[in-house]
């Protein structure tokens, strides 16, 4: 069954080595490599977004915890139930198409920025080393843990179907990633996580609806987990008082942190015309409300299958699913699904991340004279060192959930707020936009290390404080120029 399996999983990983090696030719110039040169179309924006944007994240960490804990989570000991987090990630995603893409999109051709740290600096000042460093090194940090999650991610799929040490499953998944991502730039991101996401979308709804028809469909489902605790079929999963709305909360807030995901937010920076805006937007949220909705049902139907307890790790309950319920050759495939929601995060990140330090610290502020072709060097070598670094991080006992959940905060908190001012209220200034973004990032660090207690998840409070900031900030400097 494994050499099945396995003949499937290498011809899938050809197949985007290949996309790696072609795309490569089309990098002549760092707008190439950074943004496609801006002409993808609809279909590869919106697919190659959602693909980004849901990451290991959603088809292990989220299918897991459903596994574990079902809707509502009655245990108490998340501080985002399954539903509510599937909730807030649908919301989210609508509200960043709707509230961001058209507007970045025009203004960072408009100001000739290739990326976010960019984009802020020359919607204020022009040259803002400030603002422009501390963007970066947010998106930078962030980031690695990001990554890092993402490359846990392979270790655990490979590690669950073929019996690989974890490591060797990083190295593996990793490894494959980061030379696509080296050679192709973004046009191979692009083209990868639109076929990435395809094969996401494929796992998501397939695989759980053909184990629900196994167990007896909808009756079926609700009998057998019913028989196991009737609170894992509940909205609120039994919860009372400050426990239950800390954890709705928690899970909508997830969404919040759809506005402030550079991996996200560089596709609209790179879609064909402000006109295909609106085709991508609609793309994106119907695949959203399937790939959640699938990933919650996923974590339920295994519930029923196997019952509680079946894995030590709930995050590898979705290959155990696959292998259980399909011949080994469609099981393959749909294992892939999980590598394609790592890589199609991963290499995203790894470009954002490289584009930070290439263009936003060397080319602007170190080398300004630095040819195309140096450039497209550099990103290739820092790509490298990034991941390399991610791969060393992706060891760390935290989940993967809780690894995701961390990066996602972060740059929600810090990054949200700030571009959403920036492009929706003119009174906005660069002081309200850099004590937002410092104000947010921190608020996440100290709210995880200090108050995780409280049951909240440390984005809401980042948040909140980023957009205040943001606003009294901008408010008084305006006051002071009169």
């Amino acid at each position: 069954m494994n050499q099945t399996i396995a003949i499937g999983f290498a011809v899938y990983l050809v197949l985007i080595l290949v996309v790696g090696i072609v795309t490569a030719r089309y990098n002549k110039t760092l707008p190439d490599f950074l943004l496609a040169g801006r002409r993808l179309g609809p279909w590869i924006v919106a697919l190659s977004e959602r693909a980004s944007g849901q990451s290991g994240w959603l088809i292990l960490g989220l299918t897991g915890l459903a596994y574990a804990t079902g809707l509502g989570d009655p245990s108490g000991t998340k501080s985002q139930p399954a539903l509510w987090a599937s909730i807030g990630g649908c919301s989210g995603v609508a509200l960043s198409w709707i509230l961001i893409a058209e507007k970045l999109r025009k203004e960072t051709e408009q100001l000739g920025a290739l990326t976010l740290p960019r984009y802020f600096e020359l919607k204020f000042r022009g040259h803002d080393l400030a603002i422009r460093f501390v963007t970066t090194a947010i998106i930078v940090f962030c980031f690695i843990f990001y990554i890092a999650a993402q490359f846990d991610a392979a270790g655990k799929s490979l590690e669950q179907t073929f019996g690989f040490p974890h490591f060797t499953g990083i190295l593996l998944g990793a490894s494959i990633m980061v030379f696509y991502t080296l050679m192709g730039g973004f046009f191979a991101v692009a083209w990868t996580d639109f076929f990435q996401g395809i094969i996401m979308l494929v796992t998501l709804v397939v695989l759980p609806l053909v184990a629900l028809a196994q167990i007896g469909g909808i009756g079926g489902l609700v009998d057998k987990v019913s028989s196991l605790d009737p609170e894992y079929l509940t909205l609120f999963g039994g919860r009372r008082g400050w426990p239950l709305l800390s954890g709705v909360l928690s899970g909508l807030g997830i969404g919040l942190g759809y506005l402030g995901q550079p991996h996200v937010l560089i596709r609209y920076m790179s879609i064909r015309s402000v006109s295909d805006v609106g085709k991508a937007k609609s793309v994106a949220i119907v695949y959203a409300i399937l790939t959640y909705g699938g990933a919650v049902l996923m974590g339920i139907v295994a519930l029923a299958y196997f019952g509680v307890g079946h894995f030590a790790d709930p995050e590898k309950m979705m290959p155990g699913l696959a292998t259980a319920i399909f011949p080994a050759w469609f099981a393959g495939i749909l294992i892939c699904g999980a590598l394609a929601a790592m890589m199609s995060t991963a290499d995203s990140q790894l470009l954002v991340t490289t584009s930070s330090v290439t263009e936003d610290i060397y080319h602007q502020s170190i080398n300004p004279r630095a040819s195309q072709s140096q450039l497209v060097f550099l990103s290739r070598m820092v790509t490298f060192v990034i991941g390399v670094a991610a791969i060393s991080l992706a060891q760390l006992p935290s989940s993967i959930f809780d690894k995701v959940l961390f990066a996602w905060g972060g740059l929600g908190a810090a990054l949200g707020p700030p571009l959403v001012f920036s492009l929706w209220w003119r009174r906005t200034t660069r002081n309200g936009v850099l004590v937002g973004m410092i104000l947010g990032f921190f608020t996440v660090i100290v709210w995880d290390n200090f108050f995780k207690w409280t049951g909240v998840y440390s984005l809401l409070p980042g948040f909140a404080l980023s957009t205040t900031a943001v606003y009294i900030v901008s408010l008084r400097d305006r006051a002071e120029i009169r």
